[in-house]
């Protein structure tokens, strides 16, 4: 009788746990069984296991093999096990010496021939061990080496094959050793459509200057052609650069769903899922839960376009991740969080036919239809995004006319200067201010309060909207560069939060 451990780590939602892989040989009829909560992936790395061993010229043994994947309660799934199956059968069956495999962390799927392809969640996998303490090196396929690497105190040494690895373990040259991945020169910034592009339209840009300055949710309403999607689009290149936490923190969402490239390194996500969207679409699920566009927008931007042809109960799943920025979802056997720190911005056509309030084409809705409409979309989700722009129709001489308007860089310096500030007062974004932190840092003066009082007064503005407005106020001080929020500053902030109120 022989028996292999070995180390591996299975993904729950954005955890990755460590999972021991016991491979144990018996005398007795020639049987292979995987226990451990295995899922329908991993037990048929039976099959794919056999054949790699044997296609890499090895035996595979005639024994009762018996393969636990400990601890016994927690879900595994996908191929990613594939690689210390098969090591544990060659280690346990004195193939490959042993005695290295304690060092290191072993995943990946391997096909018929032996090669080794690619895995889910590469990352998520080397952020875990960073963060449980680990000193292991972690063997992978070589596609996940570059995405692996972005976690500096990694030591991720990739392999094509699993006979390079079993050379790696049986040590008969230096040649045949892997090399540790030296993490790939990153990409040069990202570049994203310019603001400069988008003629006149000089209200809208500056409330989302200051959306991308204080990290606020921003819903846009005007008639077809107005440019909603065009702006929309161009969001992400106002907003502060990433830190490489936060790169990491996006990096590694993607990683769970395989969406993530080296080039899109420190790339704000941008994710605009259509409107027949279901709501596990945009919160994730699954009986492996995974993420949704809400979480593959994390550190991003999430752009709902006509946000009104969304199902209501679609929408209003965006409620709690847009309070807490996180999701927690819930199975019978297992429950998964995924991080939601994401910036919404949404646009819609003040009505079906899409010209209420157009200068030169009239509005064919009926009033109910127009109402029944904008119902659409609930109280409490419209309560909880910050500003509600009107983007007016664009006159066709300013069409005709050059492009005359700033460029993304020089917004984007001005929001990178207004983030510095926000974050050097209170060490986080002004949308992320608690109650008190608000009654803090964003106290008004006498004018202030009683300008907003009325305001509260005659659109019957909840508590919610009360705290929305002083934090964006608080944005438009910081991009003034003031210390205090004066009057102006709270007018503003009121004028962005009028377009559905009347």
């Amino acid at each position: 009788m022989s028996l292999a451990v070995l180390k591996s780590r299975a993904l729950a939602g954005m955890e990755a746990q460590e999972v021991s892989v016991e491979v144990h040989l018996a005398n007795g009829l020639p049987a292979f069984t995987i226990v451990g909560l295995a899922d329908t992936e991993v037990k048929e790395a039976k099959d794919r296991v056999r054949a790699a061993i044997q296609n890499g010229g090895f035996e595979f043994p005639a024994q009762r093999i018996t393969v636990n994947l400990a601890p016994a309660d927690l879900p595994k799934e996908s191929g990613r096990f594939d690689l210390p199956i098969a090591l544990g059968i060659l280690a346990a069956s004195r193939q490959i010496p042993s005695r290295r495999l304690h060092q290191y962390e072993f995943a990946g799927e391997l096909s018929l021939s032996g090669e080794l392809r690619p895995i889910r969640g590469a990352l998520a996998m080397s952020l875990a061990t960073r963060r449980d303490g680990g000193c292991l090196a972690f063997i992978l396929p070589l596609a996940n080496a570059d995405e692996a690497a972005l976690v500096s105190s990694a030591a991720i040494y990739p392999a094509h094959s699993l006979l390079q690895v079993c050379h790696h373990f049986s040590g008969k040259s230096v040649d045949t050793m892997l090399s540790r991945h030296q993490a790939a020169p990153l990409a040069a910034p990202p570049e994203y459509p310019d603001f400069a592009d988008v003629k006149g339209q000089v209200f809208v840009k500056r409330a989302l200057e200051v959306a991308a300055a204080g990290t606020h949710s921003i819903l846009l309403v005007g008639p077809p052609g107005s440019g909603k999607t065009m702006l929309a689009s161009r969001f992400a290149g106002l907003l502060p650069a990433m830190s490489d936490e936060e790169a990491l923190e996006a990096a590694a969402v993607q990683s769970l769903t395989g969406s993530f490239r080296i080039e899109h390194w420190k790339q704000r996500p941008f994710r605009a899922p259509h409107h027949t969207s279901s709501g596990a679409a945009l919160v994730g699920g699954g009986s492996v839960p995974r993420p949704g566009e809400i979480s593959l927008a994390h550190r991003g931007v999430l752009f709902l376009d006509e946000l009104p042809e969304f199902d209501r109960r679609v929408l209003d799943v965006l409620r709690e991740p847009m309070e807490s920025g996180r999701i927690t979802i819930s199975r019978a056997a297992r429950q998964a969080d995924f991080p939601a720190h994401f910036q919404l911005i949404a646009a819609m056509n003040p009505c079906p036919c899409g010209y209420f309030g157009h200068p030169s084409v009239g509005c064919r809705c009926a009033p109910d239809v127009r109402l029944r409409y904008i119902n659409r979309i609930s109280g409490p989700l419209l309560d909880r995004i910050d500003m509600q722009m009107e983007v007016g129709s664009v006159h066709p001489d300013i069409l005709a006319a050059g492009a005359d308007g700033e460029t993304s860089a020089v917004i984007a310096a001005r929001v990178q200067a207004a983030a510095n500030r926000q974050l050097q007062r209170q060490g986080k974004r002004n949308q992320y201010l608690a109650p008190r932190e608000i009654d803090h840092y964003c106290k008004l003066d006498r004018p202030g309060k009683a300008q907003l009082k009325h305001s509260m007064e005659k659109f019957k503005w909840s508590g919610r909207a009360y705290h929305r407005i002083l934090r964006v106020a608080r944005t438009i001080a910081d991009l003034a560069g003031a210390t205090t929020i004066a009057l102006p500053h709270i007018k503003e902030a009121i004028q962005y939060r009028r377009a559905l109120a009347e």
